[in-house]
């Protein structure tokens, strides 16, 4: 415990800080996912999964090959796909808004068509 407190006060950030920061950043996007209505906090909680594997891609190359950019490089091509990701779920969000006056999850049954019947 003294060797954390040590590095905490020297200016050197340990490597578990980062994950500890990561983890709790993955889990609580896991949980948004899971327990939210609204398909905008669904998306905020895709968005901070995403964001914790960037962190864990950085400090891995960081701390385990810092001569390296791999990580950084990993990182900044999740950030592209996740702004690509982000301006296509909003441009339907948008879409499901126009046709239903609504965003939340449970009304996204109401756009299925309806099924044709066999009769002929």
């Amino acid at each position: 415990m003294g060797s954390i407190l040590e590095n905490f006060t020297s200016g050197i950030i340990p490597m578990e800080a980062y994950i500890f920061v990561s983890f709790i950043m993955f889990f609580s996007g896991i949980y948004g996912f899971l327990s939210r209505k609204s398909l905008l906090m669904v998306l905020i909680s895709i968005e901070l999964i995403l964001n914790s594997a960037d962190i864990n891609f950085a400090v891995f190359n960081r701390y385990l090959y810092p001569e390296h950019f791999e990580g950084f490089f990993f990182a900044m091509f999740t950030i592209a796909i996740s702004a690509c990701e982000t301006a296509v779920a909003i441009a339907i969000v948008i879409n499901i808004y126009r046709n239903l006056n609504n965003v939340e999850v449970d009304s996204l049954d109401e756009l299925k068509e309806p099924e044709a019947s066999d009769e002929k």
